[in-house]
């Protein structure tokens, strides 16, 4: 199945990232790495250079340190082709990002097979019907899928999640859902959708990914979750945002300015001592662009530094 994406949509109405605003430093001094797993990283960190020269990135990456990957499309490559290029970078692709919005789950699978992965992830499955958050100029494109998730919402994205996790669950995969900030939007009484969607999807059929970054900017601790719903996180995704002078709840997350790991307000070791406990089997660096200070493969370059040096 050819180009497949990940946020395909989003992409092309101007991407769903936060406007990095960051500055060139050298990674920490290189130590164990915290967990003693392989580092990760997002592939959709390095979307441009990728599209560009798949096979040439794959490698920069591998020579950067990073062991696994997750893809957020194919390169305008197959699954397959793209496999080949992981596989002589030496790297492994334990997850994918699939565009279940836009493409049927057995083609998504199919492919998934074919990159050598376990899981399935979906980061948007439904557009909420809330309202239109507050966003920065690089996300007023795609104001019309980032609506609030309602608790309505929710529960019917619950419902179809089960249908996606018990369809991977036949193939042999394990299917994941991957949120953004949209999740937490208070519907009164802070009820929020995370928690509906964790209460409503079957625990066996449905994992979950936190991305660290959007929980914290939107007021919530990833550790909270971890402490609460032990095996249900198999996966994080490890994010940046600039500190402000403001609480972060006062800040929309719309408004938030990515930066690399380390150079941010989340402190991971918490996070990470809490995932350990809860089962935590694979973590991937992530960081959105647009990059105006350093270059994607520069930024990820210290986003390996500051996860290298971890001691947790």
């Amino acid at each position: 199945m050819n180009k497949i994406r990940r946020r395909s949509f989003l992409a092309q109405a101007g991407g769903l990232g936060a406007l990095a605003l960051v500055c060139a430093a050298a990674p920490r001094r290189a130590g164990s790495d915290p967990l003693g797993m392989p580092i990760g990283i997002q592939l959709w960190s390095v979307k441009d250079a990728l599209q560009a020269d798949p096979a040439g990135t794959l490698q920069k990456l591998r020579q950067i340190g990073y062991r696994n990957v997750e893809t957020a499309g194919f390169a305008g490559l197959s699954a397959r082709e793209f496999r080949q290029l992981v596989d002589a970078a030496g790297l492994k692709c334990p997850s994918a990002h699939l565009d279940f919005m836009h493409v049927e789950p057995e083609a998504l699978f199919e492919a998934a097979h074919s990159l050598g992965a376990q899981y399935a992830v979906a980061s948007i499955l439904r557009v909420g019907s809330g309202a239109t958050p507050e966003l920065s100029p690089a996300l007023k494109g795609a104001a019309g899928v980032l609506k609030g998730m309602t608790l309505d919402d929710a529960r019917k994205t619950a419902e179809l999640a089960n249908r996606i996790g018990a369809q991977a669950k036949k193939t042999g995969l394990q299917f994941a859902y991957h949120n953004h900030f949209f999740e937490f939007v208070d519907m009164g009484g802070g009820a929020i959708a995370y928690d509906v969607l964790l209460r409503e999807t079957d625990p066996d059929l449905v994992k979950f990914q936190i991305d660290c970054g959007w929980m914290k900017i939107s007021g919530y601790d990833p550790v909270d979750y971890l402490h609460k719903y032990p095996g249900r996180f198999p996966m994080l995704h490890v994010k940046d945002f600039e500190p402000t002078t403001d609480p972060a709840s006062k800040v929309a997350p719309g408004l938030r300015v990515g930066t690399e790991l380390g150079r941010g307000f989340i402190d991971y070791k918490p996070i990470f001592a809490a995932a350990r406990a809860a089962g935590l089997k694979y973590y991937f660096a992530e960081q959105e662009g647009p990059f105006e200070h350093l270059t994607p493969l520069e930024a990820a370059k210290v986003s390996y530094g500051y996860l290298h040096s971890m001691r947790v």
